[in-house]
């Protein structure tokens, strides 16, 4: 049976953006109806889609505002439909931190609001310090310094493992 999914991300570097299409490209490849959108341009109705899979990157311990908002706003519709959520951050790149029950940054995330999804996942992002502002270049390194990562101001670095990416695409199909 094809389902209907929409795919609405918010990515800042990029790379939820990336697993956000490797998601589609999995779900193509079963014959599912698949249309993915940034958070900033998504002006759809929810009611149009029988599987609703919002991706949020985190940037400085939270993730994105709208992400937030819309999923306040869209509650109701949220959970009259199956639904996911996935996170990416860099925290995510530590084997003790890369599930929804020991990411924090996951784990606060949904102690601030109230919608559950049906499944949740959390994949490691990529670190690209040539592409950050002086500003985000400074404060990403503090932070990889603290949580011992690394801070080499060339370092490109993709955490994310591709195979949990599809392994997720696969799970979407069987909610």
């Amino acid at each position: 049976m094809q389902n209907k999914f929409i795919i609405i991300y918010s990515s800042v570097d990029g790379q939820t953006l990336k697993i956000s299409k490797v998601i589609k490209e999995v779900l193509d490849n079963q014959n599912q109806s698949v249309e993915v959108y940034s958070i900033d341009d998504f002006d759809k109705d929810l009611k149009n889609y029988d599987k609703i899979i919002i991706g949020s990157s985190i940037r400085y311990g939270v993730h994105h505002r709208k992400i937030i908002d819309f999923i306040n706003k869209n509650q109701q519709s949220l959970e009259a439909k199956k639904s996911a959520f996935f996170s990416v951050n860099l925290v995510a790149r530590k084997l003790e931190k890369n599930s929804p029950t020991t990411n924090t940054y996951v784990v606060k995330f949904f102690n601030t609001i109230s919608w559950k999804p049906n499944l949740v996942e959390v994949f490691a992002g990529k670190i690209d310090y040539k592409r950050y502002t002086f500003f985000d270049r400074k404060m990403i390194q503090f932070i990889m310094w603290m949580t011992k990562g690394p801070t080499n101001r060339d370092a490109e670095i993709e955490y994310t493992n591709w195979d949990r990416v599809k392994a997720f695409g696969q799970k979407l199909i069987d909610l």
